[in-house]
């Protein structure tokens, strides 16, 4: 029975030293994602790449609001088969500005998305860089209530970004 107390002790002084030597940190990815020069190009390159294409739309659906003045300023002095005419006219081209809204949105998306995943491969490779030169044991993200200023390395890992 004795030599299970002195063992119990043992082992509760080895976790206590080993639980004072564990280095841990914490990173505010979202802090991280915000003001990473990264995400501002890839902001910009989403832009320049789909800028012609919001033009566009922009330009279809001024083009149907023109239609729709017309129609409600002339339809009384008009033909009854102008008038269906340009109202068949409307709605097909309603339908197809619909259709490359979604689109767009689609593929503005998914583009996102692929940044999204460039930018956050590359803040995980500046976190570990980070555990690697500073000998963490532990670095945390998401998921963190509370942690002392301290143990925070955001800051690390954005001059590491800024060095990519």
């Amino acid at each position: 029975m004795k030599s299970k107390i002195a063992l119990f002790f043992a082992l509760m002084f080895v976790v206590n030293i080993s639980y004072a030597e564990l280095k841990i940190g914490f990173v505010n990815v979202a802090k991280v994602l915000e003001k990473a020069p990264q995400a501002e190009q890839a902001k910009k390159r989403l832009e320049q790449e789909f800028s012609p294409r919001d033009k566009q739309l922009a330009s279809q659906i001024n083009d149907i609001k023109g239609l729709e003045e017309k129609l409600t300023k002339d339809a009384s002095v008009m033909s009854e088969s102008k008038r269906r005419n340009l109202e068949k006219d409307i709605i097909a081209k309603k339908r197809e500005a619909k259709r490359a809204q979604q689109e767009f949105g689609e593929d503005f998306n998914l583009r996102r998305n692929e940044e999204l995943g460039k930018l956050q491969k590359r803040i995980i490779e500046a976190i570990k860089e980070i555990a690697k030169e500073d000998d963490y044991d532990l670095l945390l993200t998401d998921g963190v209530i509370h942690a002392a200023d301290e143990l925070d390395v955001t800051s690390r890992v954005q001059e590491k970004l800024n060095n990519f």
